[in-house]
């Protein structure tokens, strides 16, 4: 009997996948999170060995788990033929075949998202011998979106290029039977493309119905629809794209040589060498007491995401988290390919008591309060640090926009004699940027508590079109 599972990583809007037949105990895994233990934990419950690992790309917004499969299962590493890569590989070519027991994996080349795209045909003699169960389509066909063509990821190939390749295979794609199910490598929310779907499986027939790229266009049409409005990528996917072709050290070590406990000494002389601080902990707790310096990117939100915007990989990182929740915060980095990490501070801010002149604090608002001080004279500037779409569909009045993943660069721009209320659309974003203006060393600075959703909530007044921010937007999040 075959199995086909799928794995949703929320934070990353990311799906692998694990197919196996039970009568032969023989799997693969498609497109896996670079920690694994899951894919290990599966394949034993089931009595599977994992004969192959399978990257449909080199992905651009995640550490893919192929080094760690063949290192800790033995599963030879599965690419497209036109790949290049530092470690060994089987090269699969268009039509060519993976036997998985009475299970068969067909190479599809599909590229454009990527030159080295392929999608997998999946067939189980349980549905038919003819016709595919399933299709396996990466980043080229994704529920209600295409894959962008226009990632710097993709070096010495043009997007106009690739755009091409993309049609193409999406005219591929379109021949397969419309009962053929579609499971991608991605959903809503991420940034491989511009209008996932939330939902993470559809078929051929429906994806010919309702998703805008599949439907009978010119070339030209196709270029110019695939390529407008594209979220901007952040910059870690050039440097993830690049090291998902290399040798390189697996997570488990990586983990081992992270976790390493750090006091208050070591973190300020790490501190005054360069080193990042990353305070992973909630934003009121942040916002309560933090320690001069510091990053803030909670867990609980895109935590991969905004790392891999916001820090670098030229400094070493120091966590700052709740105690217990360092290896989280660690591991996530890892899924990033941010395996720079100097350690963690013992105790969390438990570890400040007896360094009070170390810690500072950030003022929080609520929409009411705010609202009056708009009245007063001078008023504070407002600065909306959401998305262009969301600026567009609704902001307040006389506010400032600069969006969060360019705010770095821009802070200059900002008063330093004025008083700055941040807002985003929920408060997960503020936070973050009101710990790289406190970095900066501003200091008349204050966070709007649940930010818009908070302000339309209390019935205060907007301005902007509800229509220009598309549920499931990458750049409609928090």
């Amino acid at each position: 009997m075959m199995i086909l599972k799928q794995y949703y990583l929320g934070c990353l809007a990311h799906a692998s996948y694990l197919i196996g037949d039970e009568s032969t105990g023989e799997a693969a895994i498609v497109d896996p999170q670079r920690d694994i233990d899951r894919y290990l934990a599966d394949a034993k419950e089931h009595h599977l060995t994992i004969r192959y690992v399978i990257l449909t790309h080199f992905h651009a917004d995640f550490l893919a788990g192929h080094i760690e499969l063949r290192n800790r299962a033995g599963a030879t590493i599965v690419l497209g033929s036109r790949a290049q890569a530092e470690f060994e590989f089987l090269a699969a070519t268009d039509g060519q075949t993976l036997p998985l027991g009475q299970v068969r994996l067909k190479i599809l080349e599909t590229p454009g998202h990527t030159p080295e795209g392929i999608s997998l045909l999946v067939f189980s003699p349980q549905h038919s011998d003819s016709q595919p169960y399933a299709v396996l389509t990466g980043d080229t066909l994704f529920i209600g979106d295409v894959g962008r063509p226009d990632l710097l990821a993709s070096v010495g190939v043009t997007a106009d290029e690739l755009a091409e390749m993309l049609y193409a295979s999406i005219d591929r794609l379109r021949k397969l039977p419309d009962t053929t199910l579609v499971y991608p490598a991605h959903g809503a929310g991420s940034m491989c493309g511009k209008n996932l779907s939330k939902e993470t499986v559809s078929t051929i027939g429906e994806q010919k119905k309702f998703n805008y790229a599949m439907q009978p266009m010119s070339l030209e049409a196709f270029k110019a629809l695939v390529t407008a409005d594209q979220p901007e990528a952040p910059d870690y996917f050039v440097y993830d794209a690049i090291l998902n072709r290399k040798e390189r050290t697996d997570l488990d070590a990586n983990m081992q040589k992270s976790l390493r406990k750090m006091s208050v000494e070591e973190v300020l002389e790490a501190q005054q060498k360069g080193a990042q601080l990353l305070d992973v902990r909630e934003a009121v707790d942040f916002e309560g007491a933090h320690l001069a310096g510091s990053l803030q990117i909670g867990l609980q939100g895109k935590y991969a995401t905004w790392c891999g915007s916001l820090l670098d990989h030229q400094h070493p990182i120091v966590v700052i988290a709740e105690p217990g929740d360092e290896p989280e915060a660690v591991m996530r980095l890892g899924r990033i390919g941010f395996d720079h990490i100097a350690g963690y501070l013992e105790g969390g801010m438990s570890a400040l008591e007896n360094h009070p002149n170390l810690v500072k604090s950030i003022d929080r608002i609520t929409a009411p309060a705010l609202a009056r001080l708009l009245e007063s004279s001078p008023p504070p500037l407002v600065l909306d640090v959401r998305s262009d779409n969301e600026r567009a569909a609704t902001h307040l009045a006389g506010s400032l926009h600069i969006p969060l993943a360019g705010l770095a660069e821009r802070i200059g721009e900002l008063p330093e004699d004025r008083l700055l209320v941040v807002h985003c659309e929920g408060g997960y974003r503020s936070a973050i940027a009101c710990s790289l203006l406190a970095r900066s060393g501003r200091t008349k600075l204050m966070d709007l508590v649940g930010g818009i959703k908070a302000w339309q909530a209390s019935q205060l007044p907007v301005e902007g079109s509800p229509s220009s921010c598309s549920a499931g937007s990458p750049s409609c999040s928090r």
